[in-house]
C-alpha cells in the first residue's frame, strides 16, 4: 500500500514560496529578519553574520574559502537555502558568480542586532488585567484545546465538551484529512490517520501551513498572516496583550489561534486581551528541536502487551488506530498489538514504520533509556505483518494470445518491454500479459503489423 506523505513544512518553507516583492515587504520587519536568521542551517547563519557588514558582492570562490574542504555539501545546502529565501542575491558576472545580502534584510537585521526590536504592542499592566493564569494553567489550557481539536478530527461526537471551530478551521479538517460523501458522516482519509500519529509539533506545523494556504480565500494576505504569526512568536508566554492593538484581520486570526490553543482569550471589565501559550512562542523554533518533545507514556512488552500511562481520551483513541484497547483505568490504558488490529491500521493507510516511530517517540521514560525502547521482536513482527499483507499486488492488465506468427509475437513483446508494460510472457504458447495503461498503444501497434 503506497504511503501518503504529509509534509509538515515550517514557516520558512512558506516564506520561500512567496513572490519576491512580498519577501522584501516582510524583511522590513526586524523581528521577521531575526526569525529567518534563527531558522537557517548553522553554516548559513555563519555566512549571513560574516556578510552583514560587507556592502560589496563576494565571489563564490571567496565564499567557498570560508568552509573546510569536506564541508562542500553543507555549503551547497546553505547557499541554496539563502537563495530560496532571497536573503542572498545572485549577481552573475562574466568571469564568476558573486553573492550579496538582500539590502532590506541586511539593513533591518543590523538595526535589530544593534538596537533591539520593539514589538508593536507591549504587555498590559497588571492593574488593568484580571488574574492571569499561571504557566502551568496555560500549558494545561493549550494541551486541552489541542486535544479537543484532534478529538474533533477523529469524531465530532467524541469531544468531551462542545466545540465551535470556525469555518476556516473546518476547511483545514476537510482539506486532505477528512472526506465526506452525501448523507454520510465525515471519515478520516489515509493522510488523516497518518496525521494523528505525528508528534504535536509536526501536527501544529501542518495545520498552520494549511491555515496559511487557506488564508487568501478569506481575503487575508499570506504575507501579512506569516508576518503576524512570526511576530507572535516573540511575545512572552503568559503575558496579556490588548486586542485593541490588532487589526480587524488579526482579530479574526487570533480567534482561530485560540481554537488551536496557541493563545487564550480573556475579557475584562473594559478591555479584552490575549495571552500567548508555548505553542505560539515556539512557532519560530525549528521543527526538529528535540527540547519541545513531550514526555512519553507508552510501554510495549515482548508479548505484544501495551501499557499507556495516561488519562487522556485522545491517547486512547490514537492507540485504537493500531492496537486492541482492552480496558482503561483512570491513569492507565491496557491493550495489545494484534495481527487484526494492525491489518485494520494498514488498510487505513498507516504504515508499519509510522506505528514503530510513534511507539519509539512516545516511549515511557523508564523504557526510553533502553536500547531499543520498543522490543525488537515486536517491531520485526509489525514489519512482517505489513509485508505479508502486501505480498499480492493488483495491477490492471490485458492478456494477448493467438498471435498469427512468431515474428508478430516477438515484435509485440519487444514493444511492450520498451514501454515498460510487459508483466509476463510465454514464448512457447505465444501469450503475454501487459499493463492496462499501454493497452491502446498495443492495439495500434498490432494493427500496424497486420
Amino acid at each position: 500500500m503506497p504511503q501518503v506523505k504529509i509534509i509538515a513544512k515550517n514557516f520558512m518553507d512558506m516564506v520561500a514560496s512567496l513572490p519576491a516583492i512580498k519577501l522584501d515587504m516582510l524583511y522590513r520587519n526586524q523581528f521577521i529578519c531575526e526569525a529567518i536568521l534563527r531558522s537557517l542551517p548553522p553554516l548559513a547563519k555563519k555566512y549571513v553574520l560574516q556578510m552583514l557588514y560587507i556592502d560589496v558582492p563576494i565571489t563564490s570562490k571567496s565564499l567557498q574559502e570560508w568552509v573546510i574542504a569536506d564541508g562542500s555539501s553543507k555549503h551547497k545546502v546553505a547557499i541554496d537555502r539563502l537563495i530560496q529565501l532571497r536573503v542572498l542575491e545572485v549577481i552573475d558576472r562574466k568571469k564568476e558568480t558573486a553573492y550579496k545580502l538582500n539590502s532590506t534584510f541586511q539593513t533591518n537585521l543590523r538595526k535589530h542586532l544593534i538596537n533591539g526590536g520593539i514589538l508593536p504592542r507591549e504587555p498590559m499592566p497588571s492593574n488593568v488585567t484580571a488574574r492571569l493564569p499561571t504557566l502551568e494553567e496555560l500549558d494545561a489550557y493549550a494541551h486541552g484545546q489541542w486535544e479537543c481539536f484532534l478529538l474533533q478530527l477523529i469524531s465530532s461526537g467524541q469531544a468531551e465538551r462542545s466545540t465551535s471551530f470556525s469555518s476556516s478551521m473546518m476547511r483545514i479538517f476537510q482539506r486532505g484529512l477528512l472526506r465526506q460523501r452525501e448523507k454520510e458522516v465525515p471519515r478520516l482519509t489515509e493522510s488523516g490517520f497518518q496525521f494523528l500519529l505525528m508528534d504535536t509539533n509536526a501536527q501544529l506545523w501542518y495545520v498552520i501551513r494549511e491555515y496559511i494556504s487557506n488564508s487568501e480565500e478569506q481575503g487575508v494576505d499570506q504575507a501579512d498572516l506569516i508576518a503576524f504569526l512570526l511576530e507572535l512568536s516573540f511575545h512572552t508566554t503568559g503575558e496579556a496583550y490588548s486586542l485593541n492593538t490588532l487589526t480587524d484581520d488579526q482579530r479574526a486570526m487570533i480567534k482561530d489561534l485560540a481554537d488551536l490553543g496557541l493563545v487564550k482569550l480573556q475579557q475584562g471589565r473594559k478591555e479584552s486581551w490575549f495571552i500567548p501559550t508555548k505553542l505560539a512562542t515556539n512557532l519560530s523554533v525549528s521543527l526538529t528541536d528535540s527540547s519541545l518533545r513531550k514526555q512519553g507514556f507508552v510501554v510495549v512488552e515482548t508479548n505484544f502487551r501495551l501499557y499507556a500511562y495516561s488519562s487522556s481520551k485522545l491517547h486512547c483513541e490514537i492507540l485504537r488506530l493500531f492496537s486492541r484497547v482492552e480496558y482503561q483505568l483512570p491513569n492507565l490504558i491496557v491493550g495489545a498489538i494484534t495481527k487484526e488490529s494492525l491489518y485494520n491500521a494498514f488498510e487505513n493507510g498507516i504504515t508499519a514504520e509510522q506505528i514503530i516511530t510513534f511507539l519509539q517517540q512516545n516511549a515511557h521514560p523508564r523504557v526510553a533509556e533502553k536500547t531499543p525502547a520498543v522490543p525488537e521482536n515486536v517491531t520485526d513482527q509489525i514489519r512482517l505483518w505489513e509485508t505479508d499483507l502486501n505480498r499480492v499486488e493488483m495491477t490492471p492488465a490485458h492478456c494477448y494470445d493467438e498471435f498469427p506468427s512468431r515474428d508478430v509475437f516477438e515484435a509485440a513483446s519487444d514493444f511492450a518491454r520498451v514501454h515498460c508494460g510487459l508483466l509476463w510472457e510465454d514464448p512457447k504458447k505465444m501469450r503475454m500479459v501487459v499493463k492496462a495503461e499501454i493497452h491502446m498503444l498495443m492495439r495500434e501497434h498490432l494493427r500496424g503489423n497486420k
